[in-house]
């Protein structure tokens, strides 16, 4: 038995069954980019939220810091952070006295960072560019690191030997 069906049929039979395909692989494209550039939106509003602050002074400039207190928290700092609010940052407490280096891996703003001691005092400062695998660490033993949007600290005239007020 033949069939009665011109052979262009079936074409227009696999070129619907190939066009929906499509469709439905450029949607899933879709979701899947969406869902790529909102995760760290959402990672970064997640950990701004759910991070304790603490409102630090130095020099008489009130500083808003998120504290980042636990290997987690410390982990994944500002990373995938576009900005900061002026006058916010992050605190980065230790469980003791050491010499933590930090880097900026997935961290796309450019930032500057104090260590300090346990007494409040900032042994040095350091700018950190973005997305660097360079180490920066502190020149003393620190239970403290305040990093904060790059250049703040030299806007504000703080520098090493400087005090900061209210650490947790």
């Amino acid at each position: 038995m033949t069939s009665n069906m011109p052979p262009c049929h079936s074409r227009r039979r696999e070129n619907l069954t190939t066009r929906k395909g499509l469709v439905r692989m450029a949607q899933t494209a879709c979701m899947v980019a969406m869902a790529a550039l909102l995760m760290p939106l959402a990672a970064s509003a997640q950990q701004a939220f759910l991070l304790p602050r603490a409102q630090l002074e130095i020099n008489n400039v009130t500083i808003q810091a998120e504290v980042a207190a636990t290997d987690a928290s410390r982990s994944y700092g500002l990373m995938n952070r576009m900005s900061l609010p002026e006058n916010q940052g992050m605190l980065f407490v230790f469980e003791q006295v050491d010499a933590p280096c930090f880097w900026m891996k997935n961290t796309p703003l450019p930032l500057s960072i104090a260590f300090i001691d346990p007494n409040g005092t900032i042994s040095n400062i350091a700018d950190m560019q973005p997305l660097s695998l360079d180490a920066h660490c502190p020149t003393a033993q620190v239970l403290y690191a305040l990093e904060m949007e790059q250049g703040w600290f030299a806007r504000h005239d703080i520098k090493a030997g400087d005090r900061v007020k209210n650490l947790p």
